[in-house]
C-alpha cells in the first residue's frame, strides 16, 4: 500500500475547537427529531439503501482499496482531468446519493446547505469552505463504473464506492458499530486470518492516518486537496477525510488503533458532522440563491489556494 496514509497534510495548525453546543436545535432548518435521522434497518430503510450497504460490505476489501488507490493516484503528477471547482459542481449537479436515507436532493444543494449552516453559526471561513467541498469526491463517478461501485450516471447505478458509512478495511468489522451488521459476514476479508482480528494488519495504536477506510469520496477528496496544495487547515482536511467514518467518530470503534492525539482531531469531525446531518432539508432549497452565494465562496477558494484549474 502506498505511503499516502503517512503523509503530513500541507497545513498542520493548532486550532482551538469552537464551543460545542449542548443542543443542535439551532442548526436544524426543519422540525425533524434527532431519532428520525440515520434510520438503517432492513425492514424500514429504502430498498436502495439496504442494497447499497450490502454491496459495501461485500466488496470493500484491502485488495479493492489498493485497486482504487492505484486508479486515483496523484503521485508523480498523475491526475485524471483538469477542472475548476465550478466545473466540478456542474458535473455533480444531477448526482443523487443512493446511500442516504435522509435526503433525495442533488449534492450541490446539500453542500450549500451545510456550508451556509456553518456560516450562520459563525464558524471560521475555512470551516465553511470545508462544508461546501466535503462531498465533492463523488466526482469519481465520472471515471467510475458499476463494477467498481461508482456509477453515478444511472439513477439506479451501483454507488457503493462513492458514498455511505465507511469502516476500516484490513481488520475486524465491528458488529456493534456499523449499520446492517448482518452483512459483515459477506466480506471476504472477514474469512482471512490476516484481516479478521481486532487489529488485523495494523500495529496497536498505529494512529488514525495509518488506517485505510473503505474507499469512497472522503479519501479521494482528501487526496485531491493535498495534491493541489490547499491551505485549508488540518482540522478541515480531517473533516473531509473522516466524516463518513461513523463507526469511528460516532460509535467509538477502533480505540486499540488510535493514538491519544487522535481524539481531539475526531472532536472536529464530530462538530462538522452535526452540520452535515442536521442541515439536510428538502424544503430549504438554496438553488434560487446560488448566484448570490457563489461569489462569497469563490473568494474562499482563492484564499485557500483552490481557484483556477485543479488536478482531479
Amino acid at each position: 500500500m502506498s505511503p499516502v496514509n503517512e503523509e503530513i497534510a500541507p497545513c498542520m495548525v493548532q486550532s482551538n475547537l469552537p464551543p460545542v453546543p449542548g443542543t443542535y436545535d439551532a442548526i436544524k432548518t426543519h422540525d425533524k427529531s434527532d431519532e428520525a435521522f440515520r434510520i438503517y434497518d432492513v425492514k424500514d430503510s429504502p430498498a436502495r439503501v439496504v442494497e447499497h450497504y450490502r454491496d459495501m460490505r461485500r466488496f470493500h476489501t484491502v485488495d479493492f482499496y489498493r485497486k482504487m488507490e492505484d486508479k486515483y493516484d496523484f503521485s508523480n503528477g498523475n491526475f485524471r482531468r483538469s477542472m475548476t471547482i465550478a466545473e466540478a459542481f456542474a458535473e455533480l449537479e444531477n448526482y443523487v446519493d443512493a446511500s442516504d436515507p435522509d435526503l433525495d436532493l442533488p449534492n450541490l444543494l446539500h453542500l450549500l446547505q451545510t456550508a451556509e449552516g456553518i456560516r450562520k453559526a459563525g464558524h471560521p471561513d475555512w470551516l465553511q469552505l470545508t462544508g461546501l467541498l466535503h462531498d465533492m469526491g463523488k466526482i469519481m463517478f465520472i471515471w467510475g463504473n458499476g463494477e467498481d461501485g461508482q456509477d453515478g450516471y444511472n439513477p439506479t447505478g451501483k454507488q457503493w464506492a462513492l458514498g455511505g458509512d465507511t469502516f476500516v478495511v484490513g481488520c475486524e468489522i465491528p458488529d456493534e458499530a456499523v449499520v446492517f451488521p448482518e452483512f459483515n459476514d459477506l466480506n471476504p476479508d472477514m474469512h482471512n486470518e490476516k484481516y479478521n482480528t481486532k487489529n488485523g494488519m495494523y500495529e496497536p495504536h498505529c494512529g488514525l492516518d495509518k488506517l485505510c477506510f473503505a474507499w469512497g469520496h472522503d479519501e479521494y477528496m482528501y487526496r485531491m486537496l493535498v495534491a493541489n496544495n490547499t491551505t485549508i487547515p488540518q482540522p478541515g482536511l480531517d473533516m473531509i477525510r473522516y466524516h463518513s467514518a461513523y463507526p469511528l467518530h460516532d460509535k467509538g470503534a477502533y480505540k486499540s488503533l488510535l493514538q491519544p492525539k487522535d481524539e481531539e482531531r475526531l472532536e472536529w469531525v464530530r462538530l462538522f458532522n452535526k452540520f452535515d446531518l442536521y442541515t439536510k432539508d428538502g424544503s430549504n432549497d438554496l438553488r434560487t440563491s446560488i448566484d448570490e452565494l457563489l461569489p462569497y465562496y469563490h473568494g474562499l477558494l482563492t484564499k485557500y489556494n483552490l481557484d483556477g484549474k485543479l488536478k482531479w
